[in-house]
């Protein structure tokens, strides 16, 4: 694969994706259980931000566990978007917005947030680019606001990078072009380099994993 590879704008990658079901990848569901666990109650979650919302399948999960907040949910493939639309067609708590997660995000445009999430998503954009989003998503947060984001994570050897794909039912030949995997540790140091707190590994399976901070509130220290 090449750092410049991403095919989610196609047609073609995104319904062959969908076309998986709302279970793939395997385990999918113990990770958004957890990040569920991860986020404050109900009532402490006004507004929510998901960052490459697919089919808003995971945004329809936090606002059943969230019925009083709000939703932003962003995406670049037009596939996923209409299906996006088609599911929040009449649902004036959501708004649908198209933007690549390779370039900055809209601050200004979306606003600030309690909670940001995103499932499977970041790991397509190069290195740097993930390492830019993350202090974005860090200066869009309301303070005690919390990232959580589901990812496909690297392994730290290739024989278990294959035992990975074996477990899912596929072979290494079939991996996505797209991914640009990095490390669990790598990516929790990006993160508290941010200003992220209790910044961990809060669930993994494998090559999933859910990697999860919060900003902290300001102290009597700092003068508020």
């Amino acid at each position: 694969m090449t750092t410049a590879t991403n095919e989610w704008s196609t047609a073609s990658h995104a319904g062959a994706y969908l076309g998986r079901g709302p279970e793939w990848p395997p385990h999918r569901f113990e990770g958004e259980a957890t990040l569920l666990a991860v986020l404050p109650p109900p009532g402490s979650v006004h507004r929510i931000l998901d960052l490459g919302t697919g089919d808003g399948r995971l945004m329809a999960t936090m606002l059943a566990a969230h019925p009083d907040a709000t939703g932003v949910a962003v995406d670049v493939s037009p596939t996923m978007l209409a299906a996006a639309r088609q599911r929040f067609a009449g649902v004036g708590s959501v708004e649908v917005v198209e933007h690549n997660l390779d370039h900055p995000l809209p601050i200004s445009r979306l606003g600030r947030f309690d909670a940001i999430v995103s499932a499977f998503a970041i790991h397509h954009s190069p290195d740097e680019r993930k390492r830019a989003l993350y202090g974005e998503v860090a200066g869009m947060l309301e303070p005690g606001g919390w990232f959580c984001n589901l990812e496909h994570v690297s392994s730290p050897t290739a024989v278990i990078h294959g035992e990975f794909f074996r477990a899912i039912g596929q072979s290494v030949e079939d991996e996505d072009p797209s991914n640009k995997l990095v490390d669990v540790a790598t990516q929790l140091g990006w993160l508290r380099q941010v200003g992220f707190a209790d910044v961990d590994c809060y669930w993994k399976w494998r090559e999933l994993a859910l990697l999860a901070g919060h900003m902290a509130y300001a102290s009597k220290a700092d003068g508020h």
